[in-house]
């Protein structure tokens, strides 16, 4: 009897599991006991370990998997052992799409209505996923799983994502055993900034490596050994691993040698391009052979409309990306290999899913060669990014491609990131492989699935139910629909009949083979302080995607009275889901820290745009008392920003240093001409600010002990920010250098506390 009521299967469906009885026997001493081994938690009997890769800012056509001119043999390969799904569907922006893929549920009613930068009060952009949305890895974990993330994270709330926490929303606080990776939503591939665990740690290129060695490799490189690791020590135990890179998200960065791979091959330009991918996709059966090919917006030029500079200049920033795609490709090949190498590639199902959004329109019409000086409206002539070419997605630029390639990789859709509203924004590659669960090899499926799908498939898979309970909080509904039944069988039906989508006021409704769409009318490369229109107000334009399965036909005139059905569907869907009130901005969103006095006392910092004050476009004194050591001290005091725009206050030689790198166009330099003796010590840095305006002109003085030491002039300061993805720091200056050093260059001495004051 013991033994069968040990053999009964435990109740997963509140979770953690509860322990079973102990079934010994307890005398008043050794000799009239008996123990019982712990019971362990055990996954269910032949669950599978599970990849999970999701590439970032990539369309459905750039792939060559998907009929894109780049090629990605990993996805081919897994692809023709398993299934490609042509109509699986993103929600146009990272974090919601995240959420709906790690929980299962709508991204607005997990509170993740867009990217978590731009979070409100509202609660469906909280930014912040609920307890009653546990995430896949601690239901898993909980099931016997071990688990581990690598890569981009960007689902920790802004106001949380500092190195003090709270860590409730980081990876190993929801399920997972181990994380390395970023934060935040994008990174430097030659400078991370990466995070262990909870720990701010830098990425160490192996000796000889550091001219060619990413965050790609790096990334990879950790998914292995954790592998390898995992199955030496516990051979038995599955194991969920989400790696997701960060690529082909903007810096587009790789090393040369990938690049150049494609030297040449986009002289076509993006309008042909579409055109020879539009028939390779047919030609693969991954659009109907029925599909239209959209036409190019008015608001892209054509390509014969460039001059021969600026096709030049646009041709080599698509081939650094298609290196870094390719790159991207061959890693997660590594990691796949790594599955091989101990066993388990049967046993494996991978999801690799080519995009959590369309690929990125924020590149400009004419592309760049430093990001965030286009972002802060730093004109960049043609010529200026000629003369850095063959630097282009080296550590010395971080480069974005024009609007016309992000069109044509969305190919044949029309729009790509940030539209919700449309399919090039929210529809991307899916390729399933698990060679003991899928037989139709090289299969395509045309169920019509969603990101919210993949949680129920895996746990369908590793015959875990759905929770009801995590933690002692009772779960919200589960949005997704297992996508199980499509692997056994093409003609499996299709179980989703209705999906919104939302993003920025960009909105869509999908009901039974219709499609309503309504963009916001703001272009995702154009920045603008002027109100932005209410989306309310903007017209619906309707498909019929049974029939038209690239949006390319709008019959809104023909079909009015099936408009206003699909609107009235979008409202309750809406409300259902939190995602009143539909809010288009992209920037004033989310506060600053408020006050005007900080005070940091030894090494901190680390901190990502919104938790920065805002000392861009106002006077400001940087105050640093220090104790320098007999033998001297040098280091970074306060930095912000990076190797492409920033400031630093630092010592060199022991010479207090201040350097204001105004986007690579000007770098300015103040240095004291003696060193700091011995002894406590006084830097201060006033920045007079003109006024009258943003990005005006500052006068700047480097001070010692209350004594002038260095004056300069700034012609033109930031408007904007120095950086999204390098930070603000104390003591230190971490991945890329803002200054003439090499990073992180800790302070040596001892900080008692810098003042940083802001003048209203």
């Amino acid at each position: 009897m013991s033994q069968a009521l040990d053999a009964q299967a435990p109740d997963r469906s509140v979770l953690p599991i509860q322990p079973a009885p102990f079934r010994g026997k307890i005398g008043s001493s050794l000799a009239n006991s008996t123990g019982v081994a712990l019971s362990t938690i055990r996954p269910p009997e032949g669950a599978p370990n599970v990849l999970l890769v999701l590439m970032d800012d990539a369309g459905y056509g750039q792939c060559g998997t998907f009929g894109g001119l780049i090629p990605t043999p990993t996805l081919d390969s897994l692809a023709s052992s398993g299934l490609r799904y042509d109509r699986f569907h993103v929600t146009a922006l990272c974090s919601p799409s995240r959420a709906a893929l790690l929980t299962g549920r709508n991204h607005h009613a997990v509170g993740m209505g867009t990217i978590t930068n731009l979070a409100t009060d509202f609660p469906g952009y909280t930014g912040a996923i609920p307890k009653s949305a546990a995430l896949l890895p601690q239901v898993l974990q909980m099931n016997g799983y071990a688990t581990a993330a690598f890569g981009k994270w960007h689902l920790i709330p802004e106001n949380e994502d500092t190195p003090s926490g709270p860590f409730d929303h980081w990876p190993t606080r929801q399920g997972f055993d181990e994380f390395y990776g970023f934060l935040n939503g994008e990174t430097d591939q030659w400078f991370p900034e990466l995070t262990s665990g909870t720990q701010p740690v830098e990425m160490i290129p192996p000796p000889g490596r550091k001219a060619d060695f990413t965050l790609n490799e790096d990334l990879a490189n950790h998914a292995i050994r954790w592998i390898k690791s995992e199955k030496s020590l516990a051979p038995d135990k599955p194991f969920f691993v989400y790696f997701a890179p960060g690529a082909t998200h903007a810096p587009l960065q790789a090393p040369k040698m990938w690049i150049d791979m494609f030297r040449g091959k986009f002289d076509m330009g993006w309008d042909r391009y579409r055109e020879l991918v539009f028939e390779r996709q047919k030609a693969l059966g991954v659009i109907p052979a029925d599909a239209k090919l959209t036409p190019r917006p008015k608001e892209i030029p054509a390509w014969d409309s460039l001059t021969p500079d600026q096709k030049k200049v646009a041709a080599r920033l698509m081939e650094v990306f298609a290196g870094f795609m390719a790159q991207t490709d061959h890693e997660v090949g590594r990691v796949i290999q790594a599955i091989r190498d101990t066993g388990q590639f049967d046993n494996t199902l991978i999801f690799f899913i080519a995009g959590d959004n369309g690929a990125s329109l924020e590149g400009g019409l004419n592309g760049t060669a430093n990001g965030m000086a286009a972002i802060n409206g730093v004109p960049e002539s043609t010529d200026d990014v000629l003369k850095l070419l063959d630097q282009l997605g080296g550590p010395t630029t971080t480069p974005h491609y024009p609007v016309g390639w992000a069109w044509a990789g969305n190919t044949p859709f029309q729009w790509g990131k940030r539209i919700g509203s449309h399919l090039g924004g929210t529809r991307d590659p899916l390729v399933v492989s698990w060679p003991k669960g899928i037989h139709d090899h090289g299969g395509i499926r045309d169920q019509f699935e969603d990101l919210t799908d993949v949680t129920p498939t895996i746990l369908d898979a590793a015959h875990v139910p759905i929770p009801v309970e995590v933690n002692g909080v009772r779960q919200q509904r589960m949005d997704g629909i297992s996508m199980l039944p499509t692997f056994a069988s093409a003609s499996a039906p299709g179980l989703r009949t209705t999906q919104y989508f939302e993003m920025l006021g960009n909105r869509a409704i999908y009901n039974d083979g219709w499609m309503a769409a309504s963009t916001s009318g703001l272009l995702p490369w154009v920045y603008t302080n002027q109100p932005p229109p209410d989306p309310n107000s903007r017209p619906w334009e309707l498909y019929h995607l049974s029939q038209d399965y690239s949006e390319a036909n709008n019959v809104a005139l023909q079909y009015p009275e099936k408009v206003a059905e699909l609107a009235t569907i979008f409202d309750a869907e809406a409300k259902r889901n939190n995602v009143y009130p539909l809010d288009p901005r992209f920037g004033g969103r989310q506060p600053r820290p408020e006050g005007r006095h900080f005070t940091y006392f030894t090494d901190t910092g680390h901190l990502y745009l919104s938790l920065t004050p805002a000392y861009e476009n106002h006077s400001h004194r940087i105050t640093a008392y220090l104790d320098i050591p007999r033998d001297g001290a040098n280091g970074v005091l306060m930095a912000d920003g990076s190797k492409n725009g920033g400031f630093s206050l630092f010592l060199k030689d022991g010479r207090p240093t201040y350097t204001y790198n105004y986007f690579k166009r000007r770098v300015t330099t103040l240095s004291s001409p003696q060193p700091l003796q011995p002894g406590r010590a006084k830097v201060t840095l006033e920045f007079a600010y003109d006024g009258l305006g943003s990005g005006k002109g500052a006068n700047i003085t480097l001070l010692v002990n209350d004594k002038p030491v260095a004056a300069g002039r700034l012609p033109e300061t930031v408007k904007m920010a120095f950086s999204f993805e390098d930070t603000f720091d104390i003591g230190e200056d971490t991945a890329s250098p803002v200054g003439d050093y090499e990073s992180p260059f800790p302070f040596t001495g001892t900080i008692e506390h810098i003042d940083l004051d802001i003048e209203p």
